[in-house]
């Protein structure tokens, strides 16, 4: 099976960059995406063959998910189920009979990291709501994490040490999740890989020079790992300020 995760950085502007484009050519069973900035109503894709679960913020134009899966899913829950980290649309789980997909997008810690205490109670949160996931059956997880986990997952760490995404806080959470069951598909297959990122800022034409972070992930539950296949992040994909990532897994 292929899966595909993509921070759209909204969802219209990047259906006008070609995204429908990339949709159709890469074909994926599931494709999910982060940061829609859409409410209902505001967009519809014409997506032949596949089923479609949004998940709006409350505040228009920010924020949000979605996932096009061309089976069925057996049930779909949106959010948390925790009403304080449930309003800003950045979860949604698909089950199905032998997995759970779970799309996020983690808060930002913001300039300042005014944000940094809030983020570090979600990340426990969301942990939790893995691994109870977890415990009935294994579970994918995809989305923009908003975090580089180590130092090879960024053009400049130094200059970067306690900004938003790359705070010993953060790290600290991504580890923990990790260690409670949990695999970056990605280093799972390239573990030394560098100059390999998802995102770029819009300034200082970091793209071009690729000063970059990969902070976009497929987790999957280690029960998995003997079925994971490939890992890939598409950099030469445009339409947003990150790029699609991929896992192949055989389910």
């Amino acid at each position: 099976m292929k899966f595909i995760s993509w921070n759209v950085n909204g969802i219209r502007a990047c259906v006008n960059k070609g995204f429908m484009d990339f949709f159709k050519e890469i074909d994926a069973d599931i494709f999910a995406i982060q940061e829609s900035k859409v409410v209902a109503d505001q967009i519809e894709l014409d997506m032949p063959g596949y089923h479609q679960y949004w998940n709006y913020a409350e505040r228009k134009g920010y924020s949000g998910t979605a996932v096009f899966t061309k089976k069925e899913p057996l049930s779909v829950t949106l959010g948390m189920g925790i009403e304080e980290h449930d309003k800003e649309g950045r979860v949604i789980t698909l089950e199905f009979d032998d997995f759970y997909f779970v799309t996020v997008y983690t808060p930002n810690s913001k300039q300042e990291l005014l944000r940094l205490p809030y983020r570090c109670e979600w990340e426990d949160a969301f942990r939790e709501f893995l691994k109870k996931l977890d415990k009935k059956k294994p579970v994918i997880v995809c989305g923009d994490l908003n975090v580089a986990h180590k130092e090879i997952d960024l053009k400049n760490p130094k200059t970067n040490h306690k900004n938003a995404g790359f705070t010993d806080e953060e790290r600290e959470k991504f580890s923990i999740l990790l260690e409670a069951g949990f695999t970056d598909t990605f280093r799972y297959f390239y573990p030394d890989m560098e100059s390999i990122y998802s995102w770029w800022s819009y300034r200082f034409r970091a793209r071009e020079k690729n000063a970059g972070w990969r902070i976009d992930y497929f987790l999957s539950s280690k029960s998995l790992d003997n079925k994971l296949k490939d890992a890939k992040i598409h950099t030469d994909i445009l339409g947003s300020d990150h790029c699609p990532v991929e896992l192949d897994i055989e389910l």
